[in-house]
């Protein structure tokens, strides 16, 4: 058994697996990779002594919206040691969030920088930096496990999820069907602003909503095709159906 098998497994609460995530050093080329980018850093970090570990979720344990997205980014989360901080990415994501009251603040700087998220939590199907952000099939799949107990814990709570890019939404999919959701046959192929219920596979569960969402990467909130009304509008109507308040 693999240690993400093993180790997710055994974690009772998330924040147990949020300590043990860290450790994983299932894939070989991950971890070289992580540590690759942690030496040579970009000149504007070189000051920075960067986290170079697996990148654990974020948000409270009774999180009632999960957003899903690729990886951490080699100079973002894999410098700071959480998820959407100290990127572009995080910068759209997080500035979103707070414009609708679901974040304590527009930044995501560095880990200890005082954000708190109100209901929400961030959370990957990869938790290490790949190279030129593509993880492998393979590796998708050995770091499921983490994902799968995370959704596990937060079944009493969450109540949707927003799958940010088509890698997310094809990730996800197989994960929420092991956590114990129907998942329509055929998978529904991605979209920017799908909304799909799952019922649960026990009768008095509660249902959940997946919407897709273009990921907020540069490529896509430069040039326009996830403009911050797009991003507020699907993060808006995630977290209303949640049980949110936004503003």
């Amino acid at each position: 058994m693999s240690y993400p098998s093993r180790q997710a497994a055994l974690s009772p609460d998330l924040r147990a697996l949020d300590a043990t995530l860290p450790e994983c050093a299932a894939c070989p080329r991950l971890v070289e990779w992580r540590q690759e980018a942690a030496r040579v850093k970009r000149p504007a970090f070189r000051d920075w002594e960067y986290w170079a570990r697996p990148v654990p979720g974020f948000g409270p344990v009774d999180a009632r919206m999960l957003l899903v997205g690729l990886a951490p980014a080699a100079h973002g989360g894999n410098r700071t040691g959480r998820m959407f901080t100290g990127d572009r990415s995080g910068d759209a994501l997080v500035a979103a969030l707070y414009d609708l009251g679901l974040a304590s603040q527009p930044t995501s700087t560095h880990r200890g920088d005082g954000l708190e998220l109100r209901g929400v939590r961030f959370t990957s199907p990869v938790h290490c930096a790949p190279p030129a952000h593509k993880p492998t099939p393979a590796e998708r799949d050995t770091c499921r496990p983490w994902l799968v107990r995370e959704m596990e814990l937060l079944h009493p709570t969450v109540r949707t999820v927003v799958a940010l890019g088509a890698f997310g939404w094809q990730a996800v999919l197989p994960v929420l069907a092991l956590g114990g959701w129907h998942v329509p046959r055929p998978r529904p192929a991605f979209g920017h602003g799908l909304r799909v219920e799952l019922a649960p596979a026990e009768g008095d569960a509660a249902p959940l909503a997946v919407y897709g969402c273009y990921h907020v990467t540069p490529r896509n909130t430069f040039t326009g095709r996830l403009t911050p009304a797009m991003l507020r509008d699907v993060l808006r109507a995630a977290a209303q159906e949640a049980g949110l308040a936004t503003r």
